[in-house]
C-alpha cells in the first residue's frame, strides 16, 4: 500500500500546500519541484528511499486533483492509488524533461478519464446517491473549513470539465499557469481565460444560493 502521509522535506512545511510552492514557505516552488524530480529520477534508478519520498511528497496533490477533477471525493483514494501504481510502473520512462509533479498529474488525469469512461460503460444496477451527500458523510464535521470545502465541491461540479481543471490546478493547487497549460495541452492564455470564466461562474452560482445561508465565499474564489 502507498503511504499517504506527506513529509516536510528539508525542514519546510508540507509541500502539498500551494503557499509553499508559491514561495511563501521556506523553499521556492522551483526548489521543491527540483527535489521531487530528483527523487523521481533516483527512484527510477532503484532507490527505495527515493520512491517513498517521491510518493509522500505528491500524495496530497494527487488526491486533491483527482477528487476535484472527477467530482467524486469518495473515489479519490482509489484514483490516487491507481495513479501511483501507474507512475511507479512507468518510472523507467521518466527522463526529467518536465517536473515530476507535472508528469505525475498527467498520469492522474488519465486515471480519472479512464475511470469516468469505465463508469459510463458499466450498467447501473441502482441509483447512485448524490455525491454531495457522500461528501458530507465522508468528512468529519466541526472542523475549520469543512462547510467551505463542501460548498466549493458543490459549485465546482457545475463547471465544464476544462474550466474546473484549470481552476483546480491554478487556484487550488497553486500550479503556475504555464505548468497548468502544459498539463492541459493548451496555450497559457486559454488557461487564464478558463480560470477567469470559472471564477465568474462560481461567484454567480454562489450569489444565486439561498440568501438566508451564511456560508462565506470559499477562499479559492478570492481574486
Amino acid at each position: 500500500m502507498i503511504t499517504p502521509a506527506p513529509p516536510a522535506p528539508h525542514g519546510g512545511s508540507d509541500n502539498g500546500d500551494a503557499s509553499d510552492r508559491n514561495g511563501s514557505g521556506g523553499e521556492t516552488a522551483a526548489t521543491v519541484d527540483e527535489s521531487i524530480t530528483a527523487w523521481a529520477l533516483a527512484a527510477r534508478g532503484g532507490d527505495p528511499d527515493a520512491v517513498e519520498r517521491f510518493v509522500r511528497a505528491l500524495h496530497r496533490d494527487v488526491v486533491r486533483y483527482v477528487a476535484y477533477l472527477s467530482a467524486d471525493p469518495q473515489a479519490a483514494d482509489d484514483l490516487a492509488q491507481d495513479t501511483f501504481l501507474r507512475a511507479l510502473g512507468s518510472l523507467h520512462r521518466f527522463e526529467g524533461r518536465c517536473s515530476a509533479r507535472t508528469w505525475l498529474l498527467a498520469i492522474a488525469r488519465r486515471a480519472v478519464v479512464d475511470s469516468l469512461r469505465y463508469a459510463a460503460a458499466r450498467p447501473r444496477l441502482s441509483d447512485v446517491p448524490d455525491w454531495r451527500l457522500a461528501v458530507e458523510r465522508a468528512q468529519p464535521r466541526g472542523l475549520p473549513g469543512f462547510d467551505e470545502g463542501v460548498v466549493l465541491l458543490d459549485l465546482l461540479a457545475a463547471l465544464p470539465d476544462e474550466r474546473r481543471e484549470a481552476f483546480v490546478l491554478t487556484q487550488m493547487m497553486g500550479l503556475p499557469y504555464a505548468e497548468a497549460a502544459a498539463l492541459s495541452d493548451c496555450p497559457v492564455g486559454t488557461v487564464r481565460s478558463r480560470v477567469a470564466r470559472a471564477r465568474a461562474t462560481l461567484m454567480d452560482l454562489l450569489a444565486e444560493t439561498d440568501p438566508r445561508t451564511t456560508t462565506p465565499a470559499p477562499a479559492a474564489l478570492a481574486a
